[in-house]
């Protein structure tokens, strides 16, 4: 039996299994994907501590490498469910189960779509939801990305390493971005705006797309935009479909945690952005793997080991 099984290896997710390990307790990270969670769709990182800039996927390698050093094991899953047996836990994947005093829930969350058509007909051939992984298949394109908070301004910056232009699309008349990103945004000349508008449809012909239809949300008007290609930037939702029947999730399915991330469940924590919380970055997804870590020893240290609670502090 494990000590804390972690499902999810991103920022949050290393974190935790990097301080749980240090505190020499018995690990196993359990991944879907390559490490790194959201981290490898994403282009410069500028906003983590002692990094001028580094690129996201970069990040998660050094995170990573760091991990592996005090004895955490791996794991490839796509975690199906957990049950709480009390004194101990189990994890539930498609083709296995492991049992562990405590789990750690890390799994994220993912790009909102659209919801329109042409969207899934045209994903992989012009409909996007990562500039990293593929703009450089835009090279002198014209591209339109939807949305207007840091993630679509961003990639729309970075997008324009490739793209000959690129239109954001945004269904206001102002963006919600930090302000410093705004301004490389406005400062750029390849990239102009669409405000007041929405995508009703991604059009295309039988290979790729060609364009989309955009409605003025004021007026109604309808127009048709030529583009190459359509990144999609309008919202996040979380990655915890397998823990709603432990009652664990909220109406709208984030994690709902106290300050030391404990959920309703005694012995099942949660951290990073399946967490319900204003502000989802890699720094704070780094904050509270920290806190998790720490209180995943001290819960095992009470319940199995300790009589008392100041030998756990």
């Amino acid at each position: 039996m494990y000590d804390v099984i972690i499902i999810g290896a991103g920022p949050a997710g290393m974190t935790a299994a990097l301080y749980a390990s240090r505190s020499n307790l018995k690990v196993l990270l359990i991944e879907r994907g390559a490490p790194g969670g959201q981290m490898n769709n994403t282009a410069e990182v500028e906003n983590y501590p002692g990094f001028e800039s580094i690129m996201g996927p970069e990040l998660a390698m050094k995170m990573y490498d760091g991990v592996t050093k005090f004895g955490t094991e791996n794991a490839y899953g796509i975690v199906q469910d957990i049950k709480d047996h009390g004194d101990y836990k189990e994890v539930i994947t498609e083709d296995k189960s492991y049992q562990a005093k405590t789990i750690i829930v890390a799994t994220g969350c993912v790009h909102r779509k659209l919801g329109v058509p042409g969207e899934e007909s045209f994903a992989g051939r012009g409909v996007s939801y990562c500039a990293v992984c593929d703009g450089a298949f835009f090279r002198n394109k014209r591209l339109i990305v939807v949305g207007g908070g840091d993630s679509a301004v961003e990639e729309a910056i970075y997008l324009t390493r490739f793209a000959s232009e690129v239109v954001i699309v945004h269904r206001r008349d102002e963006l919600r971005a930090q302000k410093i990103i705004q301004d490389r945004a406005f400062a750029n000349e390849k990239i102009s705006f669409i405000w007041d508008s929405v995508v009703d449809e991604i059009v295309g012909n039988e290979m790729v797309v060609t364009g989309a239809k955009i409605r003025n949300v004021n007026t109604g008007e309808v127009h048709t935009e030529p583009a190459d290609g359509a990144f999609i930037y309008v919202g996040l939702e979380p990655l915890t479909e397998p823990f709603k029947n432990s009652g664990i999730t909220n109406a709208a399915g984030w994690i709902e945690t106290d300050y030391e991330m404990k959920t309703k469940i005694p012995g099942v924590f949660a951290i990073g952005d399946a967490r319900e919380k204003d502000l989802r970055q890699i720094t704070t997804a780094v904050g509270e793997g920290g806190i998790a870590g720490q209180q995943v020893y001290k819960y095992i240290c009470l319940l199995y080991t300790s009589p008392s609670p100041r030998d756990c502090s």
